[in-house]
């Protein structure tokens, strides 16, 4: 049997029994939302804790959370940690992230129905996963991040490289489902 460049996309994808909830992320109609919720379930986190960012004409655009799809983009050639990510095409793991200097300004913003009279502060990001999500091709196509946010890092569980290997099986996958492939 040959094998042609277009039938990369057919391809069988085999994951371990603890990401086989991925599967679901490939069919048609399958929405950002139910990706963030099999990602969250999978990672232990909160859904607004999982973003997925779209490589569009030289910016990073949120997919995931939601509520952070209008409120910007991020420049591939910015000192943002996803455009790190993008450009070194490599994984990583920030267990101090509160310590990792970086633009805190999208934590500053309260997803949608948060009351906005709320005093309560907004808990930081503590600990960080970034993995480049590649087509066949290595072409970039996004940044999926997974992150755990808490009023003190002491609290908040460390990721381990277990975890991190999990992240880049999930953007392989994510690199063919059709939230990735979708203008």
């Amino acid at each position: 049997m040959t094998h042609k460049p277009e039938d990369a996309a057919m391809e069988e994808i085999i994951l371990p029994e603890n990401l086989v909830a991925l599967g679901s992320v490939l069919g048609e109609g399958v929405t950002p939302l139910e990706i963030s919720m099999v990602l969250a379930k999978v990672f232990r986190v909160q859904h607004a804790e999982v973003a997925l960012l779209r490589l569009d004409g030289g910016l990073l655009k949120f997919i995931l959370p939601e509520h952070l799809k209008t409120t910007g983009a991020i420049p591939i050639s910015s000192k943002a940690v996803a455009a790190h990510t993008a450009l070194s095409k490599k994984a990583e793991i920030f267990n101090n992230f509160a310590r990792v200097k970086h633009a805190s300004i999208f934590e500053t913003i309260k997803p949608v129905g948060a009351e906005a009279e709320d005093p309560a502060p907004l808990a930081p990001i503590q600990k960080l996963m970034s993995v480049p999500i590649l087509d066949h091709q290595a072409t970039v196509l996004g940044v999926i991040q997974i992150s755990r946010k808490g009023l003190d890092p002491r609290f908040t569980q460390d990721f381990s490289r277990e975890d991190l290997h999990d992240l880049e099986l999930a953007a392989g996958v994510l690199a063919v489902s059709p939230v990735m492939q979708a203008n």
